[in-house]
This record gives C-alpha cells, structure tokens and sequence, in this order.
C-alpha cells in the first residue's frame, strides 16, 4: 500500500511510523485507520523488523478524530449510510458498519508481535493518546499534551480504552481523566503513569530509538514476540494457573529450539549470540493459543 497519512521507514531493524497530516495536526481520519492497520501487518511480516516506534509529524502527535465533517463527524448513519436494522426496528450491532475505526487500530496494535513504543511529540488527545495504550511503552517530550476529551464531545472513550487505560493508570485515575476530559501536560501523564519518561523534544526520538535497539540487539526475535503476547493476554485471565499453562507451553517448545541452544551455549562461551529462529517461520505450533471471537 502506498501511505499517504502516515510515514514507514526501517533503519538499523527499527520502524519509525510517522503520523503524517501536519497540517491538521495528524488528525485520524478512515484514511489514516486503513494505513495505520496494514503498517502493522506488513511490520509483522517482515523480519528485518525487531521494534517499532509510533511519532507524530510537525507539532502534534495526534490531535484526535478528524472532525471537519461538523456535527456528522461520529454520526455513522449520516456517513456511512444506514446500518442494519432488526426485525423490530432495533439497530443491529453485529453489522461491521457499526464498529469502532479507532479499536479496529488498537485491536491490531495489541496483536502485533513486534515491540511498540509511542514517541509522543506535542498534542495527544481522544483517539490520539487512546491509540496509544495498546503500546507498550510510552516516551513524551515536554511539550506533548494528553486529553481524554469524549466526556467534552458528548461522547464515549473509545478505541477499546475502557479496557487498556484502568490497567496501565488504574480505575481512579482514569476515570478522574475520563470523567474531566480536560487535557492535560506531560508531567501529568508521569504522574499518572501513563508515560514512563519525559525528555526535552530534541531527545524524544534519540530516546526512543536507544530503547528499540536495546529491545532488538541481544534478544531472540521470537522470544521477544511471544513475552509482548504473554503479558498482555495474561493482563484479562482471572487465574494465575492460565498464565502457568502457557509458560509450560513456552518452556517446552522453546526450550527444544535452535534459539535456546544458542543461547545457553553463547553465554557459556561468552560470545555475543547469533539467534536465527524467525518470528515469519518459527512461531511454536501453539501459537495463538488464544480462541479468536469474531466481532459481534
């Protein structure tokens, strides 16, 4: 696909996608919806990938939904055209019109097997900052500012952050931020743990770019593809012994594996390791363990 929102570029095993509508301070648009799911399609797919780092272009990270339509901008009937109707009259919410565009993004932001770190450079705010929670690490510059601004919309979070946002941050403090919908600056979003750093904007890409590289230099990329599905997937089961079965699952099969070989005989020989299993070829027959459930 030939990008026109947003920026794909690799270096040195890192990809940098850059949100790219300047202009409207990135504003997320269907365009950008489409893009942004088959970046993370073709990162997953390519193995020269080991991290990903999420920017924004110009002054703005994301200044949230597109709202130049006016009134119409979330009316989906107005649209997209009508959505299917029950018998009774009563809207039919399996129909895919119905769907959320900015949780079809982090949906695939949280299936990605590639580390995720936000580089969040100036304004972040509705689908903006709620894009971001389905990444796993997220640096700020000092100018980034953040806003859960739906309750100032006459609308809801979205983008699936009721579920993401109360367990990075905890219940309070998102719903003290979703209650409000004030936005917010970068010290606030430490505090809150909703960054893990802040840094002066000359630094922001340095620093994320050092992190990426410390993610991809000494690691097994199908290791590191497995422990980013481990812990999130693990984040919504009500037992620990759910987490046990799939380390046993991860134990056995990697530890019968080229990769682990290398890696204890690496360290006893005190050499740098070579790993050559493939997150594209070599994924355990395990994987995905989870039940896929179709949108309805």
């Amino acid at each position: 696909m030939a990008y026109e929102t947003i920026k794909y570029e690799v270096a040195e095993q890192i990809l940098t996608i850059t949100l790219n509508r300047p202009d409207k301070l990135n504003a997320f648009n269907a365009q950008m919806q489409s893009e942004l799911i088959d970046a993370f399609d073709a990162a997953d797919k390519d193995d020269n990938v080991r991290a990903i780092i999420v920017t924004g272009a110009g002054r703005g990270f994301c200044a949230g939904a597109d709202l130049s339509s006016g009134a119409d901008t979330f009316d989906r009937d107005a649209r997209r055209g009508p959505v299917r109707r029950l018998a009774d009259g009563k809207v039919d919410y399996s129909d895919p019109q119905v769907r959320d565009g900015g949780g079809q993004v982090t949906l695939r932001i949280f299936k990605c097997l590639k580390p995720v770190i936000a580089a969040v450079n100036g304004p972040a705010v509705g689908i903006g900052v709620t894009m971001q929670l389905a990444m796993d690490i997220r640096i700020a510059s000092d100018a980034a500012r953040f806003g859960f601004v739906f309750s100032q919309r006459g609308i809801v979070p979205e983008a699936a952050s009721s579920w993401f946002l109360p367990r990075i941050v905890g219940i309070s403090q998102a719903l003290e931020w979703c209650y409000s919908g004030r936005v917010f600056p970068a010290q606030e979003a430490l505090a809150g743990r909703l960054v893990s750093k802040v840094v002066a904007p000359d630094d922001l890409l340095p620093t994320a770019r050092a992190l990426a590289k410390e993610f991809a230099a000494k690691t097994a990329p199908v290791s590191v593809a497995l422990i980013r599905q481990m812990m999130w997937r693990m984040m919504g089961a009500d037992d620990p012994m759910e987490a046990h079965k799939i380390d046993s699952r991860g134990i056995y099969a990697r530890g019968r594996s080229d990769d682990v070989k290398e890696g204890v005989v690496s360290f006893l020989e005190k050499r740098p390791a070579q790993f050559k299993n493939k997150v594209s070829t070599d994924m355990p027959d395990y994987f995905p363990w989870w039940t896929e459930r179709e949108y309805k």
